[in-house]
């Protein structure tokens, strides 16, 4: 998945990093803001791990990444 896609729509993908990574809370997935050298280094810190794991962690994340995650609730018919 293209990260400027994934950076455009980090509000309505917050959901789904916490799902992946559930020690981050609210406030570093708005520092976070979808940019991707933020969320490596809030990975590192929440969960002790190097920043080649946490490299790896966003890309199999980013790479699951379906149109659907960015489709907003209302429009879902």
């Amino acid at each position: 998945m293209n990260w400027d896609r994934i950076e455009g729509n980090w509000k309505q993908l917050t959901g789904k990093a916490k799902v992946q990574w559930g020690k981050l809370t609210d406030d570093d997935l708005d520092v976070i803001a979808g940019r991707r050298e933020q969320l490596s280094g809030k990975l590192q810190e929440r969960y002790g791990i190097a920043k080649d794991e946490a490299e790896k962690q966003i890309d199999t994340w980013s790479a699951s990444a379906r149109d659907e995650w960015f489709v907003r609730p209302q429009d879902r018919v």
